[in-house]
């Protein structure tokens, strides 16, 4: 675990009530504590909440600071009782997959399921190292949803950010022996959910031509209703999910009914796409234009649409449909 050296000089004037010192104390820890905050909860928004309450917490508690542990060790135990705390309080966050099988039909108008818990996505920190990101791509996350708190918290710890058991069980107010069960059980479960091989090796092993080809291909394909073109780009057992939407898609054939029928068909409107990085992932910002409106109208935020490859191969959509999503991740609010 990298440990970040705090000036003597601020964390005294912190502990004496200068906030400046406060500031300057954590601001080179408030992106990876955030980032914790959203592999704990699942939800971006929830992770701004979340390392708020830290930081009022922690200032509170500043005094006691005894120095046993880092500056960052300690911070870092504010933020998981902070999460556990939300954890016992608010539903789970889900993806489709976690509540129903595959339609097997298409639905045009579904209707979003807004008593659900969703999973969001992630927006990228530029300069972010690979294990970084490899620590936020959605089916670690999504996995990490079906632990219980304690469990979620000890895998994070030891697994992300290197705390040995006795750490963990100090952060949780707990016995090693109960840390090493619970980081047993949990690997067992995540195991299962999270492909062997991550998005991170599967970018690195793509030269940036035939990447790039793929994020374009999706958008043009989309842009230009082609259903063939964008069926090119998946795998046979490709999946497509968009949260809040209930329903999901998973198959070639499937998949391919629904893109016909629903973005590729027109009925939708106009899209316009931006490139982005979302759970260490390529991804893509929607926008949309509904039918009707005049050509020369914008295009509105829709959805930030996380690819999952395999090779050079979409094996899966994860649209999350919600204009609060490009405003977290500081996109315009409207493409011409």
């Amino acid at each position: 675990m990298t440990e970040t050296t705090v000036p003597d000089t601020d964390l005294a004037h912190a502990r004496d009530g200068d906030d400046a010192a406060f500031g300057r104390l954590v601001a080179p820890l408030r992106r990876e504590l955030h980032a914790h905050c959203y592999r704990m909860l699942g939800s971006s928004h929830d992770a701004d909440d979340a390392l708020q309450d830290t930081l009022v917490r922690a200032w509170r508690k500043l005094a006691g600071f005894e120095g046993r542990s880092s500056f960052r060790t300690w911070l870092y135990t504010v933020a998981t009782r902070v999460c556990l705390d939300l954890v016992d309080a608010r539903d789970r966050r889900a993806l489709p997959m976690d509540l129903a099988a595959a339609s097997d039909r298409v639905v045009r108008e579904d209707v979003p399921l807004t008593e659900v818990a969703w999973l969001g996505p992630y927006p990228d920190e530029p300069g972010a190292r690979a294990e970084e990101r490899e620590a936020v791509e959605l089916a670690f996350v999504a996995a990490l949803q079906h632990l219980p708190g304690n469990q979620r918290a000890a895998l994070v710890l030891f697994e992300v950010l290197g705390f040995s058991a006795a750490e963990i069980a100090t952060v949780m107010d707990t016995s090693t022996a109960s840390v090493n069960s619970a980081l047993q059980r949990a690997r067992k479960l995540v195991s299962e959910k999270v492909p062997d091989i991550g998005q991170q090796r599967t970018l690195r092993e793509l030269d940036d031509a035939r990447l790039r080809a793929v994020v374009t291909g999706y958008s043009t394909a989309l842009e230009q209703g082609d259903a063939e073109a964008l069926v090119a780009l998946l795998t046979e057992d490709v999946t497509w999910s968009m949260p809040p939407m209930g329903r999901w898609y998973a198959g070639i054939a499937d998949v391919e009914a629904f893109a016909r029928a629903v973005p590729v068909s027109g009925d939708c409107g106009s899209w316009r796409h931006l490139e982005v990085v979302a759970n260490g992932q390529v991804a893509v910002a929607s926008y949309l234009r509904p039918p009707g409106e005049p050509d020369d109208a914008p295009h509105r935020p829709w959805s930030i649409d996380v690819l999952t490859l395999r090779g050079d191969r979409i094996a899966a959509v994860t649209s999350f449909i919600g204009a609060e999503h490009h405003a977290a991740f500081g996109l315009p609010a409207e493409l011409p």
